[in-house]
């Protein structure tokens, strides 16, 4: 069953400003005929070609009342008949609101996905909706948080959340996670010293796991030492009580830091800092040009499989596309579309070209990633380089059903890898073409497992009229194993999407 529920529960809280919304609501159709002979993702003595047919309908939703009221709902029903075997029937949902239900006050905010996702990073990867493999499930994940913001003038501003997530995914994942908030941000009317305290409960319940409470406090002061520098430092005790398999989760933590600011255009935040697990590391630092914009990431932190379906992306190159396109774009749900659109070709693999892999187990994870995008009078090119390490901090029992027993310190330490690249030209008003490049490594440092994938994909587009647009693509991948199962596949596909 498709819930819906979790982006517009707040929406019969707010009336008014549903009637005030700004509201689109566009049903479209997709239909596509595609090729590929590799449709099992297998080696080439047990490949197996496949035509299909896949007819999507589907809606696309948003609501603007300013900081009132904001919604965006994407939802597809995606069938696929094929020629040698059974149908299949696919729901894709990708939808987020806010409300303002009172002003000053009180707020809430909502996720809801349906998507098909890789089980694990080593393996067959799934980039094509016709494929079919094993290493591949479907994941439903909501959250829902209503929350206090206020400010107290001449004190702090206030901020309470209760946040509520939900991942499942048939027999292999079932968690629920309920978290209470409260953040004070000093008021120093913008000068001199200033504080923040943050106070934090977390409870998960994984249908694999013992109930799991984490708890923290931490409390930071900042200082502006110039207008485009400031220092802070970070104080504070955290406990976790899984069942770790090495340190006892839990201890006084700090770290320090420096936001510098040279520019409207840069900025630059790092710190250093220890926990438990040892020294840890954090960056966020972007450039901006007229028509370029890099970003670079660092942090470290303990995670979860479920947690990272939630994690919000730094704000980066759909963004910098978004605004830049206004003029070549005005409409703002094509724009949105053309921007997704040129974003998933270039990142064939995911996005950030690494696997969030089903696990039952809590990781230290360690990300880096550069990206870059730049946008011209008639292309655009994007590229992202990343890097993903993740250490098991439990025990590898829980993931017996998920990786079966042969493969259980599989996962134990890994690191992913991940270059993709994008170019799109357009030919004319109505057309354009774009190239996309990806190319992965997934390894295993326990067992010195190593995969790689490789995509290739071209895709011609053009506009026919109004609210239908035809699409031409052809793709090649490859797959190599030191552990066998090395395959390649090529497909080809021809798509007409008619919006209402």
């Amino acid at each position: 069953m498709i819930r819906l529920s979790a982006v517009v529960l707040g929406l019969p809280l707010v009336p008014s400003l549903a009637h005030a919304a700004d509201w689109t609501v566009t049903p479209t159709v997709r239909l596509r005929e595609s090729y590929t002979d590799n449709v099992n993702l297998a080696p080439a003595e047990r490949a197996q070609s496949e035509l299909s047919t896949e007819i999507a309908p589907g809606i696309a939703i948003t609501a603007n009342a300013g900081q009132r009221l904001q919604l965006a709902l994407s939802y597809g029903l995606h069938k696929v008949i094929y020629q040698r075997r059974a149908e299949r029937i696919n729901h894709q949902l990708d939808a987020s609101g806010h409300a303002q239900v009172l002003p000053d006050w009180l707020y809430f905010d909502a996720r809801a996905s349906i998507s098909r996702q890789n089980i694990s990073g080593f393996g067959p990867r799934l980039v094509d909706p016709v494929q079919v493999t094993a290493n591949s499930d479907t994941v439903h994940a909501h959250s829902a948080s209503p929350y206090l913001h206020h400010y107290f003038r001449g004190l702090a501003t206030a901020t309470l959340r209760y946040d509520m997530q939900r991942v499942a995914s048939g027999r292999l994942l079932s968690v629920r996670s309920d978290a209470a908030r409260l953040q004070l941000v000093g008021d120093n009317g913008g000068r001199g010293w200033n504080w923040e305290l943050n106070l934090d409960r977390h409870h998960i319940d994984d249908s694999a796991l013992a109930p799991v409470t984490m708890t923290n406090a931490a409390l930071t002061l900042s200082y502006p030492l110039k207008p485009q520098l400031g220092v802070f430092a970070t104080g504070g005790r955290e406990k976790k009580d899984y069942h770790a398999s090495s340190s006892q989760p839990e201890g006084q933590y700090w770290s320090a830091g420096a936001n510098w600011t040279p520019s409207p255009r840069t900025r630059v935040a790092a710190s250093y800092g220890r926990r438990y697990f040892g020294k840890t590391y954090k960056l966020d630092a972007a450039y901006r040009m007229r028509s370029m914009l890099w970003t670079l990431n660092y942090d470290e932190d303990i995670t979860t499989m479920h947690a990272q379906f939630f994690r919000v992306s730094p704000a980066g190159l759909g963004d910098f596309l978004y605004q830049l396109w206004e003029t070549k774009i005005p409409d703002p749900q094509k724009r949105l579309q053309s921007v997704k659109a040129f974003l998933l070709i270039s990142q064939l693999l995911g996005s950030d070209g690494n696997v969030n892999f089903f696990s039952h187990r809590y990781y230290l994870q360690k990300s880096l990633r550069l990206a870059s995008v730049y946008s011209g009078t008639r292309g655009a090119l994007a590229f992202n380089a990343s890097r993903l390490d993740r250490t098991a901090q439990t025990s590898s029992a829980v993931d017996s059903i998920l990786t079966g027993p042969d493969e259980l310190t599989l996962e134990d330490r890994t690191r992913q890898s991940a270059f993709q690249a994008a170019w799109n030209w357009q030919l004319s008003a109505r057309a354009g073409v774009t190239v996309g490049a990806s190319h992965s490594r997934a390894k295993s440092l326990t067992t010195r497992r190593q995969d790689r994938n490789s995509v290739v994909s071209v895709q011609w587009s053009h506009r026919l009229r109004s609210g239908i647009d035809l699409d031409v693509n052809l793709r090649h991948s490859r797959h190599a194993s030191n552990a066998g199962g090395s395959y390649r596949e090529n497909g080809l596909g021809a798509g007409l999407t008619v919006a209402f």
